[in-house]
């Protein structure tokens, strides 16, 4: 379970901007943030169970973000969702190919929503819609998390609220009040609770943007950001079970041409 707010093309100075929350059972083990070894462009987490990532951004600009898509449907045999992100990082198939290739094969998989793109355009794709293709996205600020795109619950709500409120100029100065914002832990009220099959307790639990618990919560939170010069960022920050934040990494990185984008 995740959440995250992307601003698209809704800056003239800062054409990207993801700030996301990576929610996980805190037994599996993962690799924090850093240039992969066998892929020095690709700046992204790992989950070292199934080896693939729920979020990164390479050095070309092309970035992937994934969420689970909520429900009681499980198939344990199922394909790596991580993978898909993966792969379209360590790749060079066009973001629209790619979009389409998934929506076309995604049976194989269990419920998921993932964003690929470049600076200059990106594309959703996900396996519970009712119409499997890829949808281009138009220029604009979005909020996911583990229902469809744009899906109003309580915390995407509140996480989009202060986002669009937030100045992206300030991006030049520091990350950290946007760091603040993704800390947000406010449960949600029981009648706005969304209902995914869940029990009233653990849907209170993941009722918001920031979630706190012995055996599952926010493992980390990401801000990706480059602006129109090129020059990005890609900063996470690790906590422990009780949300207390652990190490930060921060990398600058600049973007070069990828005619595969």
């Amino acid at each position: 379970m995740c959440i995250a707010y992307l601003a698209i093309g809704a800056h003239p100075d800062w054409p990207l901007f993801i700030a996301a929350n990576r929610d996980e059972f805190h037994a599996r083990p993962t690799t924090s943030a850093a240039p992969w070894p066998t892929c020095r462009d690709v700046l992204a987490g790992m989950d070292n169970v199934a080896g693939g990532t729920w979020l990164g951004i390479t050095r070309q600009g092309r970035f992937g973000l994934l969420t689970n898509f909520r429900d009681m449907s499980y198939d344990p045999q199922a394909a790596s969702r991580g993978a898909l992100v993966a792969d379209y990082l360590t790749g060079r198939t066009p973001a629209g190919d790619y979009a389409s290739r998934v929506a076309s094969d995604g049976t194989r998989y269990n419920g998921f929503n993932l964003i690929v793109g470049n600076l200059d355009s990106a594309y959703y794709v996900a396996n519970r819609r009712e119409v499997h293709e890829a949808v281009l996205l138009d220029a604009g600020r979005y909020v996911l998390s583990n229902h469809l795109l744009n899906t109003a619950w309580p915390k995407t709500q509140r996480l989009k609220e202060r986002l669009d409120d937030f100045p992206l100029e300030r991006l030049a100065r520091s990350l950290n009040p946007v760091f603040e914002i993704l800390k947000d832990q406010t449960i949600a009220d029981d009648e706005l609770l969304p209902s995914t099959g869940l029990s009233l307790e653990r849907e209170r639990l993941l009722s918001s943007p920031f979630i706190i618990s012995p055996e599952y919560g926010t493992r980390c939170s990401t801000v990706i950001a480059v602006n129109r010069d090129g020059r990005g960022f890609f900063s996470e920050i690790t906590y422990d079970r009780q949300g207390v934040a652990g190490e930060r990494h921060d990398w600058p990185f600049n973007v070069v041409s990828d005619s595969g984008a």
